[in-house]
């Protein structure tokens, strides 16, 4: 069988973790912070795991993470 192919946008986005679930940065940072409330910027703070709806999605775009 051939091998399969990561989609790229994925394999820059997402990390999978021990147990298997999909990590991704929490988004809403770049720029614009004057118009977020300080509360928006704290919680989004560092990373999250991702639901597991979306992680049937993300995960066969990245077969070999698992």
């Amino acid at each position: 069988m051939p091998k399969l192919k990561t989609k790229s946008s994925c394999k820059k986005r997402f990390k999978v973790t021990a147990k298997g679930r999909v990590k991704f940065q929490q988004a809403g940072k770049r720029h614009g912070m004057i118009k977020r409330t300080n509360k928006f910027i704290r919680n989004a703070r560092g990373t999250a795991v991702m639901s597991k709806a979306d992680e049937s999605i993300v995960k066969p775009m990245m077969p070999y993470s698992r």
